[in-house]
């Protein structure tokens, strides 16, 4: 059965609060997708087949995280024809995110700013959500696990809270990303400063080299930095991780900048704004770490992606895989195969 059109489904759902659209989205798919009535949202995955970081990924279009942070609905998105999921970010313990409202919608751009706050139930709920999924990875799909801080956890601690994470995910993940950009957590930016950022790869690496032993498989480990830096300090992180041997980099999350919406209904709510504000500053981001990181170091490329030839213009920038959100949102499933598409043909 073909895809169902995803129009009336979007004008139902943005007819709601957005918090309230997602959460009635996530868990309509959570409770079908072992169902026939998953046949609604099913499509072939486009073959485009890319090895990376010792990952054989079916093709290189990717759901970034935040969408299903607590990994409730792998195997409907994998369905979908995504080539590799990450969902969470997930901390050590549950939390409720900031206060609502904390999503809104600027349709006029094709965009989102969300003050969620790695709202979720926490890491013993995640794993065993992931371990239910079984259809996406026996079907050769690849699995990112994304990993962060609680907000209670003070910043000095904040290690701690990360060296939980990756010990929880290790052996359920193809892939662990480190969260440390998103603008909706008080403090954790400080983490792609200099020091602190040598500190926690450090750690990380260390605890990674006895998980290896333990689990005895090497699971590659990604770092996720913001789109609101300069060349310089790109090129410190990029230093950063090649120093500690870290796998790879997504870039980038959402951005605090405010240029392109000025004016725009809620333009002025504080958090990360996504969508199609943030495919250029993602993408001068991309070129950077090309730049100072080599032509063979793994980059993820994420963030405006609307089209299948923004996704072609993250791979121009640098980047070897591309991610989408707030594009989903707005385009539904038919654009995880227009963007595969796009890139198989490039």
């Amino acid at each position: 059965m073909s895809l169902l059109p995803y129009g009336p489904a979007r004008a139902f759902l943005f007819g709601l609060d957005a918090e309230r659209a997602h959460d009635l989205t996530l868990n309509a798919l959570a409770a079908l997708q072992a169902t026939p009535a998953r046949c609604v949202w099913v499509q072939p995955r486009i073959a485009d087949a890319v090895t990376l970081a010792g990952l054989h990924f079916p093709n290189r279009i990717g759901l970034a995280a935040g969408l299903d942070k607590n990994g409730r609905c792998i195997d409907a998105f994998g369905d979908m024809g995504f080539g590799f999921v990450e969902v969470g970010t997930v901390t050590p313990k549950a939390q409720p995110g900031n206060p609502k409202p904390r999503l809104f919608r600027l349709p006029e751009a094709q965009a989102l700013i969300n003050r969620l706050g790695f709202n979720n139930d926490g890491l013993d709920a995640f794993v065993a959500n992931v371990q239910r999924a079984r259809r996406f990875r026996a079907g050769g799909g690849i699995l990112g696990l994304n990993i962060g801080k609680n907000a209670s956890t003070p910043i000095e601690r904040a290690i701690d809270d990360y060296l939980l994470g990756l010990a929880g995910v290790y052996p359920h993940a193809d892939y662990v990303t480190v969260n440390i950009s998103s603008p909706n957590t008080k403090n954790l930016r400080e983490l792609q400063s200099d020091e602190a950022l040598d500190a926690l790869l450090a750690a990380l690496q260390r605890r990674r080299i006895e998980l290896a032993g333990q689990h005895r498989r090497s699971v590659p480990i990604f770092v996720k930095i913001a789109p609101d830096l300069d060349e310089d300090q790109v090129r410190v992180i990029a230093a950063a991780l090649q120093r500690h041997r870290v796998d790879g980099v997504v870039a980038t999350n959402t951005t605090v900048a405010r240029d392109a919406v000025q004016g725009l209904p809620h333009a002025d709510e504080t958090g990360g704004l996504s969508g199609a504000p943030v495919l250029a500053p993602s993408n001068r981001i991309i070129g950077w770490l090309r730049a100072a990181l080599g032509a063979d170091y793994p980059i993820i490329g994420v963030g405006g992606v609307l089209s299948g030839d923004d996704a072609r213009s993250k791979i121009e920038a640098g980047a070897n895989l591309v991610q989408i959100y707030t594009g989903f949102i707005y385009r539904g499933p038919a654009l995880v195969r227009e963007c595969a598409r796009a890139l198989r043909s490039s």
